[in-house]
């Protein structure tokens, strides 16, 4: 298979989740053996997606080069390994990408009618001659990586909820990523909003771009205080432990995005890994150690 890249520009723009800042992003064409690079243009640093340039991973994604950040990556570089693009150059003009929806679906809706680009060089695989684990003791968390003839995701989100219950998801490159990965939003329990917004997180955040769930009994009161506290309209508790506000496109719309943040985690493992990965209670720092594990054990 050779490698391939975009037939044209596609230019997004938005509040970013985490910064609240406003954000131009433009996905351009690249040549062959180009990877995905990050500029940001309105300091005119290129930043490598890459595992070595990660520095945080908290709630999300971000890589730097020196003292600039591009930050909540997650989501375009899983879009853009759902869709197969080998090589991108991504302008954006401050420091966080759009959160969009909260999911990757906007990227894929755009790209994929005009189908991609193939270039005059085969993809290189990431092979590895044996397989691996990452571990966290602390959380229970692991993601393996096992050699394989296709590249395949797989998750099984269990945080513990009665809403949730325990959720799995499973992703092949044969397999459908734009109806049934792309679509599927980033999502927070209610009760962690305080204590993100206290740690300066989620400042872009509102009930178009996530999913909230309500883990624990709360009074109208309590809702009505969040509401005003994010700007957020008046709500409600469904039955089924959601705001009001959500119709979910699938059932275990959580899980599936879960399998949509490690994917994107696990391409700045510098391509497309011919393995199998399978994770258990992934989030951005188990995937963030994997994808570095891999990096350093290509073979």
């Amino acid at each position: 298979m050779n490698q391939q890249t975009l037939t044209r520009e596609y230019s997004f723009e938005g509040r970013g989740l985490h910064t609240g800042k406003y954000a131009h992003l433009t996905i351009q064409p690249a040549p062959a053996n180009f990877g995905i690079r990050f500029v940001r243009t309105d300091v005119g640093v290129e930043v490598p997606a890459v595992a070595s340039a990660i520095t945080r991973t908290d709630r999300s994604t971000t890589v730097s080069s020196g003292e600039v950040n591009v930050v909540t990556i997650e989501h375009v570089m899983s879009a853009l390994t759902g869709l197969g693009v080998d090589n991108a150059r991504i302008e954006i003009d401050n420091e966080e990408v759009p959160i969009l929806d909260g999911s990757a679906e906007r990227y894929v809706r755009a790209i994929a009618p005009d189908g991609l680009q193939v270039q005059d060089a085969e993809r290189v695989w990431l092979e590895f001659a044996e397989p691996f684990e990452v571990t966290d003791e602390r959380t229970g968390s692991w993601v393996r990586v096992e050699p394989a003839e296709e590249m395949s995701f797989e998750v099984t989100v269990d945080f513990g909820s009665r809403v949730l219950g325990v959720q799995k998801a499973r992703w092949t490159e044969n397999s459908d990523y734009v109806g049934q990965i792309a679509p599927c939003r980033t999502f927070v329990f209610m009760h962690e909003l305080e204590f993100l917004a206290a740690r300066g997180l989620v400042k872009g955040g509102d009930v178009d771009n996530a999913i909230v769930i309500v883990e624990h009994p709360v009074t109208p009161e309590q809702i009505d205080n969040m509401c005003v506290l994010f700007g957020m309209p008046h709500l409600s508790v469904t039955e089924s432990g959601y705001l009001s506000n959500i119709k979910l496109h699938f059932p275990d719309e959580c899980g599936r995005h879960k399998l949509l943040d490690l994917i994107g985690d696990m391409r700045l493992a510098g391509g497309f890994p011919k393995a199998r990965i399978t994770a258990y209670k992934p989030g951005h720092t188990i995937n963030s150690l994997a994808s570095r594990a891999a990096l350093a054990k290509i073979k």
